[in-house]
């Protein structure tokens, strides 16, 4: 008994310690898949000046901290993203544990972090939700679901994926038809489904309504104190030279250009959807105890 008693905090370590270093590989995620480029080669480069990490410079946390966040090369500054996701997997990876312990739900839902943080920061950043990992997020879901816990938890989770794509595409069309433009991103259908696959239908209204409900809050504020929801408007393009026009006319012949931009009041929701879903797994049981009893029905609260 003793001996299990001194294993079970020496695993946790080593899963929060695991959450940390995949969090560093995902870093490698956010920065490279929305650029198209591999995940493997070349190994990692200060962005910058180009100069190689050293494995002992990428070492989760403790590597920028030990270089005070600035390159061994160049003394430029390394952002503040890349400590802040090590950290967030390594936290939500004991989070998760906190809420289901040594138990089949553990194995399903890690993947569904190591899913939902590259997400969120690629949309903050870049706009875009890959299906490089919502289409494969939906797959691994339903196969760990069907694998990991069972034929009944296969369909609860076919069910919210199907109904959270068919759902969220209605809303697209119903609000491109009343707005006469594209009013919800494309991808987030893809991501609400990601999320129905590893949950089930059960959460899909909670996460919709946690997500609008926090998103709209935090963009009013944003539209309070900058004036503007959305990121900074780009700065004007620098007029091309006269040989360009050619270049110009292809684009512009070009049907698949898209060349939107976010407005004023504009916010990415992929982020508040993730947030969302997150919330709706970790906090389930606080939910159920301390809201009435039908708002955590709403949210697919469950108990403990």
């Amino acid at each position: 008994m003793d001996a299990i008693e001194f294993f079970r905090p020496v695993a946790l370590v080593g899963l929060v310690v695991l959450g940390l270093l995949l969090g560093s590989f995902l870093n490698v995620v956010i920065a490279r898949l929305p650029a198209d480029e591999s995940l493997v080669w070349p190994g990692s480069r200060c962005p910058k000046c180009g100069h190689a990490i050293r494995w002992w410079e990428n070492i989760p946390l403790l590597s920028w901290l030990v270089l005070r966040g600035r390159c061994s090369g160049c003394k430029q500054p390394i952002s503040w993203r890349y400590p802040l996701v090590e950290a967030l997997t390594g936290a939500l990876f004991w989070a998760v544990h906190a809420r289901f312990g040594w138990s089949r739900e553990l194995v399903v839902f890690l993947p569904l972090v190591v899913l939902l943080v590259p997400l969120t920061f690629i949309d903050l950043e870049h706009w875009i939700l890959p299906h490089e990992l919502t289409w494969t997020g939906i797959g691994a879901g339903l196969l760990l679901r069907w694998l990991v816990v069972g034929q009944e938890a296969f369909f609860e989770g076919l069910a919210g994926a199907l109904l959270a794509f068919v759902g969220f595409w209605a809303m697209e069309f119903v609000g491109a038809w009343l707005f006469k433009k594209e009013a919800l991103g494309g991808g987030d259908k893809f991501l609400l489904a990601l999320i129905g696959a590893f949950l089930g239908w059960q959460v899909l209204l909670g996460v919709v309504l946690l997500s609008s409900l926090q998103g709209s809050v935090v963009g009013i504020l944003l539209l309070l104190v900058r004036g503007r929801a959305g990121p900074a408007p780009a700065p004007a393009p620098v007029p091309e030279p006269a040989a360009a026009p050619e270049r110009d006319a292809a684009k512009d012949a070009d049907p698949d250009e898209d060349d939107w931009e976010p407005g004023p009041t504009n916010i990415p929701f992929g982020p508040w959807l993730a947030a969302a879903a997150l919330e709706v797994l970790l906090l389930g049981p606080w939910f159920a105890e301390h809201l009435p009893r039908e708002l955590a029905a709403v949210l697919g609260a469950r108990g403990s």
